[in-house]
């Protein structure tokens, strides 16, 4: 039965304008970017399906435009379409740290890093980058790959610091394999890094691993 014979109370983008997003399932949500299904299923159908294919929301934003592209229904269209809303949200993300404390609005930095990196399908390493205010002045990648003490370059971090002209820094790494606890290797890396930009008088206010959709603070955990 298509979406638009079901009962209005019932249909996503009514219980979406009348109960706000939250109100809604994953699978509901992505029926109303779909906007339309597929012969023989609704758009929350092929939203259950979607979920069900790539096995998470995370992995479906991860997912290359081949991979994504190759589930019927899909297609490069609707890829880029979705690619264009994860970056708008990012964005405008992104003015909210650049306007305020990231030290008031630490839900926002978790939100904004998992849109930065908690979709990789790699282990990225990213830092974001402070004014004397604690407002976001940038962020970047730095590294990718499998991440230890010894493939993440302290002199790096700092180098890019200075260029940054931070007075301040947020460290963040995400976990592909699901598990937002640190290693050994995590714990040593924040200290090194710590005492390293300490020589040069930037704060490290926190270190964040992302393994959607859980989020480790360091700071929260009095690691830091």
């Amino acid at each position: 039965m298509a979406i638009n014979d079901w009962p209005e109370d019932q249909r996503p983008r009514e219980r979406l304008i009348k109960f706000g997003a939250n109100a809604l399932s994953d699978a509901e949500l992505l029926a109303v970017f779909l906007r339309t299904g597929v012969a023989g299923k609704s758009a929350v159908d092929l939203g259950r399906d979607m979920i069900t294919e790539f096995g998470s929301l995370s992995k479906l934003f991860s997912a290359s435009v081949t991979e994504f592209s190759a589930m019927h229904g899909l297609g490069t269209a609707k890829f880029a379409q979705l690619q264009a809303v994860l970056e708008l949200a990012k964005r405008a993300i992104s003015e909210e740290l650049q306007n305020s404390s990231s030290l008031s609005s630490p839900q926002a930095v978790k939100n904004y890093l998992q849109l930065l990196i908690g979709h990789k399908s790699y282990e990225s390493f990213a830092v974001l980058y402070l004014d004397v205010k604690n407002r976001l002045i940038s962020s970047q990648e730095l590294f990718r790959g499998t991440l230890d003490h010894a493939s993440v370059y302290p002199r790096e971090v700092l180098k890019s610091a200075l260029q940054h002209n931070a007075a301040s820094i947020i460290l963040a790494h995400n976990h592909p394999s699901g598990s937002s606890e640190p290693s050994s290797a995590d714990i040593q890396l924040t200290k090194t890094l710590k005492q390293a930009l300490a020589l040069i008088d930037i704060r490290v206010l926190d270190h964040f691993i992302i393994a959607n959709p859980h989020v480790y603070s360091f700071a929260e955990h009095g690691m830091i």
